[in-house]
């Protein structure tokens, strides 16, 4: 699914899911064989394979839900 990962005014991760309508502060990061795996505070589980830590933000990006 396309989400848009961005910083919110506390530079915490945040993630937006255009088709729910669905903000969301990330709450974990978990690196991934590929990329790494979100938690979000809701308790979705998103790996984004081509995430690193410098990737530049705000940025829409494609994620599979676990």
């Amino acid at each position: 699914m396309k989400v848009i990962l961005s910083r919110n005014d506390t530079g915490s991760l945040s993630v937006y899911v255009p088709k729910k309508d669905l903000e969301e502060v990330v709450v974990n990061e978990t690196p991934a064989d590929e990329g790494k795996v979100l938690t979000l505070a809701n308790g979705w589980d998103l790996k984004f394979p081509t995430l690193t830590d410098d990737t530049k933000l705000p940025q829409t990006m494609e994620a599979t839900k676990l």
